[in-house]
């Protein structure tokens, strides 16, 4: 896809200067930068990159000096990632889906197949499914029966949507994600050994036979406008009401979200969150790689959860939080200090020991 400066500038709503008639196809690293390449050097840590590549045309931090860089043209981001997201989306040649339905795809004769829609090869829709206009349905996908998804929407290679699922405008699903398989719903007959455990906090407890009994998830998961699911990530369906993602939410890569779990809008759960079921997460939220949400509990508004935290009660809104158990962000910096000094301390514990028990020794 070619672009000139000028194009490029006035799409994004930023300063140009040189020549804006100079065209670009593709966004480069500066070091890795040739003629046709739209170097990123947004900082200027990138200068030096800059110097070892071809780039004509580059993306600079303000009050950069472009002729100095050795450009012909340049355009400057006071917000470097807000410009990236721009660029990405101006110069991404997207994905090939074809058009319309391919003739090795199976359409069930009672689904609805809305105008501009793009059914890919051995994509399976399903009884009565619904797919709106334009939606896009990648290779080897399938969408179960009586499913809706909506305009514009995307499902890339091997996506599973289960069945009842609903699904808003602009949902995207990265290739291997599975939308409402079942919940991990079992019991036992008498109360289990788990149970036993969670009651009393307590190891000690009879041991003895059991065997778990399915709850079949009556469920499903309804998912908002503008949503995007990461590759091989997970929502299951709920157990007796949906699980529900909110509009404009972003789910990263292997993301588990457990049964009948609730989540606001414009919230994002980075790598590896695991959510257990019927907990609520509120607006705007964020969790970062690999933090754990126990099940049954309430994260509030616009709580920042840092990376590999695990949080096993109810977080009031607008708190940042931080390890294992979850405290409050200044909480926990106070733990890790306090840790990096137990060597110390412990030293120092072993000399007033020796030298009080030197002492009663005399």
């Amino acid at each position: 896809m070619a672009h000139s400066i000028a194009e490029i500038a006035k799409a994004l709503g930023l300063q140009a200067e040189g020549d804006l008639d100079l065209v670009v196809t593709h966004a480069a690293e500066p070091g890795d930068a040739g003629p046709e390449a739209l170097a990123l050097a947004m900082a200027p840590k990138y200068a030096e990159g800059l110097a070892r590549g071809r780039a004509r045309a580059a993306i600079l931090w303000p009050g950069a000096d472009w002729r100095a860089l050795g450009l012909q043209a340049a355009l400057y981001a006071p917000r470097p990632r807000m410009a990236m997201a721009g660029v990405a989306q101006a110069l991404d040649p997207g994905y090939d889906f074809g058009t319309g339905i391919h003739p090795t795809a199976f359409i069930d004769p009672s689904a609805q197949i809305g105008a501009g829609a793009c059914i890919a090869p051995f994509a399976c829709i399903g009884a009565r499914a619904v797919i709106a206009e334009r939606a896009r349905i990648g290779p080897h996908a399938s969408v179960a029966e009586d499913v809706v998804i909506g305009p514009d929407a995307i499902l890339h290679a091997g996506v599973r949507v289960c069945a009842r699922v609903r699904i808003g405008a602009r949902f995207i699903a990265q290739p291997g994600c599975i939308i409402g398989g079942d919940g991990f719903s079992f019991v036992t007959p008498e109360p289990s050994a788990a149970e036993d455990v969670r009651a009393t906090l307590s190891g000690e407890r009879e041991i003895r036979q059991q065997k778990w009994q399915r709850i079949n998830s009556l469920g499903a998961v309804r998912i908002g406008d503008d949503v995007e699911v990461g590759a091989n990530s997970s929502i299951d369906r709920g157990t007796v009401r949906d699980t529900v993602i909110g509009s404009g939410t972003k789910l990263d890569s292997l993301v588990h979200v457990g049964h009948n779990v609730e989540i606001g809008e414009d919230s994002m759960l980075c790598g590896q969150v695991g959510i257990a079921g019927s907990t609520r997460i509120g607006n705007r939220v964020l969790l970062a790689g690999k933090v754990g949400v126990n099940d049954n509990i309430f994260i509030g508004d616009d709580v920042i959860a840092g990376g590999g935290t695990r949080i096993y009660s109810n977080v009031p809104a607008g708190r940042a939080i931080l390890g294992d158990p979850a405290t409050k962000l200044e909480t926990q910096i106070e733990i890790r200090k306090a840790l990096r000094r137990l060597p110390r301390l412990a030293a120092s514990v072993a000399q007033l020991q020796k030298a009080i028990l030197g002492e009663k020794d005399r």
